[in-house]
């Protein structure tokens, strides 16, 4: 995910830096994860497509890291061949990702601190931005400043179920979507920071990724509580459980265990 480009300054340090980076991403989303299984708030009693749905989003965050290494290894060759698949591979989890998302409201199963019609709206404008950013790096695969940037931007959109998972979310109504937002710009927001020390300026990449992500953050919000917010999750939830929820109102906790996200 970030191409190699000779004759740019301190592209060494790029590389090890956006290594580390991607490192830290997979390690959040692998500590998010791994704390609602220790806790028993997950379970691998679940239907195919959310089995398919780990498969795909972990598998993209391997392969994210894996790209990374084979960079600052110079594996340039094998690293332009699974970028390709890399984007089939996000193909396939914008819509794994949207239909999990829209099954689970369907079974009046949206995490209790997030309203339904918004958890159905976030997810779904989520892998959505995290399609477009990447679709982007991909289109700038020869410009590497760009592209390696961008993609951190678009894999940030994916961290946001693991901090779903690490942040006291019932603590955080009814502002558990801006608090995970907050969170997950903690990455463009550290290469910001590097770029100022290194180079002393700020990279435009992040502006347009950031400019992205605050884009798709109040879309959310205003998409959700308006009538097409209401007109989609009434279309979704039709015949359903879900049609029994009431989409802008915080379903009560569960008895049993949580299953919490993003």
């Amino acid at each position: 995910m970030a191409t190699l480009t000779t004759g740019l300054p301190g592209l060494g340090r790029d590389d090890r830096f956006f290594l580390m980076l991607a490192i830290a991403m997979a390690l959040t989303v692998v500590a998010g994860f791994s704390l609602q299984l220790a806790m028993g708030r997950s379970s691998f009693a679940s239907p195919v497509h959310v089995h398919l749905h780990a498969l795909l989003f972990f598998g993209w965050v391997t392969l994210y890291v894996a790209q990374n290494v084979l960079v600052t290894r110079g594996t340039l060759a094998l690293h332009r061949r699974l970028g390709w698949i890399g984007a089939a591979w996000a193909a396939a989890m914008v819509g794994v990702g949207i239909y999990t998302t829209a099954n689970m409201v369907r079974n009046g199963t949206a995490p209790f601190f997030f309203e339904p019609a918004y958890f159905l709206v976030m997810n779904s404008l989520s892998v959505l931005c995290f399609a477009g950013l990447t679709a982007a790096a991909i289109i700038l695969r020869r410009r590497t400043d760009w592209h390696r940037r961008l993609h951190v931007c678009g894999m940030a959109m994916l961290t946001g179920p693991a901090f779903g998972r690490l942040l006291p979310m019932p603590l955080l109504i009814p502002h558990a979507g801006s608090a995970v937002f907050a969170a997950l710009m903690l990455w463009p927001a550290i290469g910001i920071a590097a770029d100022l020390r290194r180079r002393g300026r700020v990279h435009p990449a992040w502006w347009w990724g950031i400019g992205a992500m605050f884009a798709t953050q109040a879309a959310m919000t205003l998409i959700a509580h308006n009538p097409l917010g209401l007109a989609i999750y009434d279309a979704v939830t039709a015949g359903t459980p879900g049609a029994r929820v009431a989409p802008l109102d915080f379903p009560p906790p569960p008895a049993g265990p949580l299953i919490t996200g993003r």
